[in-house]
């Protein structure tokens, strides 16, 4: 995890530097309901490729929002989950979606 002499100085920055990212916001989405393995995100959000997935699963990772579960396994299996920092993120996900939700409603 980045220590705070690396953050940026404003919040809204920070926010943004850890899920202002199209990707991650909908890897947060589809997590907030519980654990997935990685086939499942990718078929969930649709047509991320398989590369960025993955970049995006270790940088949120990296930054603690996601934890990652690997069983010794043959294939082995990998799930993916929110930690108590992404769950965090919740409420920012809410408004987000009733942003949204009333935009379509005026402009759809």
């Amino acid at each position: 995890m980045q220590t705070d002499k690396t953050l940026p100085a404003c919040p809204v920055e920070t926010t943004l530097m850890l899920i202002g990212d199209k990707w991650k916001v909908l890897i947060l989405r589809d997590l907030m309901p519980g654990t997935k393995r990685f086939g499942q995100l990718k078929k969930s959000i649709g047509s991320v490729s398989q590369k960025v997935l993955t970049a995006q699963l270790r940088d949120m990772e990296e930054k603690g929002l996601v934890s990652r579960r690997v069983y010794a396994e043959v294939p082995p299996r990998v799930e993916y989950s929110l930690t108590e920092l992404g769950r965090s993120l919740k409420p920012i996900l809410d408004a987000m979606q009733a942003w949204g939700e009333d935009y379509q409603a005026q402009n759809g």
